[in-house]
């Protein structure tokens, strides 16, 4: 496995951010560094140390699942969302249809599909992605991905020796007649059994900023039901939410967690580390039995519990009310920002270039002409370089999947970390590469 893991792209493209202090980066997914709570970690932390009592339990080993109180604060948390996110969802849009409930059966429901004792606290949400894959992949097994989707997972994948199949994505989410001609593939050729889970990171996704309708999430957990029974087993949903709670435009939706009757296979991932800061790496999921046990076993070995100072920050920021203001001033500086790359994109973009704009999230993407390649061996991608911008080049966010060409026309770029300065500066260097190379082409 040492062998066949490469560097992950994130690593170089990190590392170029921080070594060229003339490069503006709009690729690697910083997060705004002037909002970063300073005052409030640094009040959070005080609380915490202020007695031997709280100080010595704060710096003392925890246990593996995480301590008792942060996990469930994030079972109410996440419950909390839910909840909001289906009441809005349901008086202002007639294509989410919930069927009714009593308040009473809607409170049991809830208080069963969100246990704290089936929560994990991780080293952040990419933790649980790996440690979710180590535990349901066998080397060899296939697991279904948006096309395209979060490239870090991607280098799981192939780290692990596992098999990739993309399925393609929609404004709303996957396709889903491409889902089921995916399934319906692997199971003429007799390979279904191997398939293991969906991955899908289901808000303002990275790299496209597309969410995921709930009406998809239903009807993609029904599909996979329905393979499940040619396939010798569970089929799980791993949705990554962590970008869930930087949304700043339209309304939220219910994660696959609130489909009736799905929770034993839905595995979310989500996170504290992006909507507050993420040098305190806090994550956390929420998984069905087995898979809770085999992960919780995996996380023993991999550090036998998070970080408990920062798992005890974080029980500070929530119960104090730190984080929501955190999260909310988060949500309207990147309001701001994805405005100011929207004007510099309208501004110095050519004609015949389309970008997606999200509703929260990090990231705009963009798409060339086709005949234009942006990967990073192409002359886009190094003139860029040589004019001090950096983006994120198409490619990389497809898995490898011979039953297609791998797309190479387009493009991540990031408002998270630049300054409005650096997104206007950056884009307009970014529109003369393009206006240069896409005339002469």
């Amino acid at each position: 496995m040492g062998q066949r893991t490469l560097e992950p792209p994130i690593s170089w493209l990190m590392h170029a951010a921080l070594s060229r202090p003339k490069l503006i980066s709009l690729a690697a997914g910083f997060t705004d560094n002037v909002s970063l709570p300073v005052a409030e970690a640094r009040l959070a932390l005080n609380r915490v140390l202020r007695s031997p009592r709280t100080g010595r339990k704060a710096l003392q080993y925890g246990i593996t699942a995480g301590d008792p109180t942060l996990r469930q604060l994030t079972a109410e948390h996440l419950q909390k969302l839910d909840s909001q996110a289906s009441a809005s969802s349901s008086s202002s849009s007639s294509s989410l249809v919930l069927e009714p409930k009593s308040r009473t059966r809607m409170k049991d429901e809830d208080e069963k599909a969100y246990p704290p004792e089936r929560l994990l606290i991780t080293s952040g949400s990419q933790q649980l992605l790996y440690m979710t894959t180590e535990a349901l992949c066998d080397e060899g097994d296939i697991v279904l991905v948006e096309d395209p989707t979060y490239f870090v997972y991607l280098g799981i994948l192939q780290s692990r020796g596992l098999r990739a199949r993309g399925v393609r994505l929609e404004r709303d989410g996957l396709e889903l007649a491409h889902l089921e001609g995916v399934l319906q593939s692997l199971k003429r050729r007799g390979e279904l059994r191997r398939v293991k889970m969906l991955y899908l990171v289901s808000y303002f996704q990275n790299p496209t900023g597309t969410t995921t309708s709930f009406g998809k999430k239903r009807a993609i957990l029904k599909l996979l039901k329905q393979f499940e029974r040619p396939a010798g087993h569970p089929i799980y949903l791993l949705e990554d939410a962590a970008y869930r709670e930087l949304r700043f435009a339209g309304q939220d939706v219910p994660s696959a967690l609130t489909v009736r009757g799905a929770a034993s296979r839905v595995i979310y991932a989500g996170t504290f580390s992006k909507p507050f800061a993420t040098g305190a790496r806090v994550g956390y999921g929420l998984l069905p039995e087995p898979v809770f046990t085999a992960v919780k076993h995996i996380k023993g070995n991999h550090d036998f519990g998070t970080a408990n100072l920062l798992q005890q920050l974080s029980v500070q920021t929530l119960t104090s009310g730190i984080y929501g203001r955190q999260v909310a001033r988060l949500q309207k500086r990147y309001a701001h920002k994805a405005h100011v790359m929207k004007q510099a994109l309208e501004k110095h973009f050519p004609a015949g270039i389309e970008w997606w704009e999200p509703e929260g999230g990090l990231y705009f993407w963009v798409r060339l002409p086709r005949a234009i390649s942006t990967g990073v061996k192409s002359k886009v991608f190094r003139t860029a370089l040589k004019n001090d911008v950096l983006y994120v080049p198409g490619e990389l966010c497809y898995a490898d999947d011979a039953t297609r060409r791998k797309p190479d026309h387009e493009m991540r770029i990031s408002f998270g970390s630049a300054s409005e300065d650096d997104i206007r500066e950056g884009i307009r260097r970014l529109g003369r590469v393009l206006r240069k190379l896409i005339t002469k082409g």
